[in-house]
């Protein structure tokens, strides 16, 4: 049979009053921009606007998986594991793009990270993925040769 016009305009008007309710909730349950990290010239202020001053070590446990070379630039498909214990971030960063920070990830300590996407590479250089677990930052790092351009 349908809706009774009642129906609809009883619809309508709820629809009505509870859109500025739900349209305040989103912000809410967003998470905080990090505007500095996110606009950094350099890998090296997006890495302190990201983690501070907290020392930097080279590690194993990171499993990072990049192509050597990358026909196209704009969709490097890249991916990331760990075995460290404890990570509550990971973040991505390709040092010859405008914006060094790629992308960032907050986890729950207890999860086994395992993250893959495809990044926008501006040319031949360095993908680094950062890690943190505790107050320790963990770094793996592996260079992607560009042969198709892709930011420009």
């Amino acid at each position: 049979m349908g809706i009774s016009r009642r129906q609809f305009i009883r619809f309508l008007g709820g629809a009505i009053v509870s859109f500025p309710v739900v349209s305040l909730l989103p912000e809410r349950l967003l998470a905080k921009w990090n505007a500095g990290a996110f606009g950094a010239a350099s890998m090296e202020d997006a890495v302190r606007e990201k983690y501070g001053s907290l020392p930097i070590e080279d590690s194993s446990a990171i499993e990072l998986t990049a192509p050597l070379v990358a026909e196209d630039g704009l969709f490097v498909p890249v991916s990331v594991a760990s075995t460290i214990q404890g990570i509550t971030s990971i973040s991505f960063f390709s040092e010859k793009n405008f914006s060094p920070l790629v992308a960032s990830f907050d986890l729950l300590p207890r999860m086994r990270p395992n993250i893959s996407l495809r990044i926008k590479v501006a040319e031949t250089g360095k993908v680094v993925v950062i890690a943190k677990a505790g107050e320790r930052l963990y770094r793996a790092s592996r260079m992607v040769v560009v042969s198709v351009g892709g930011c420009g």
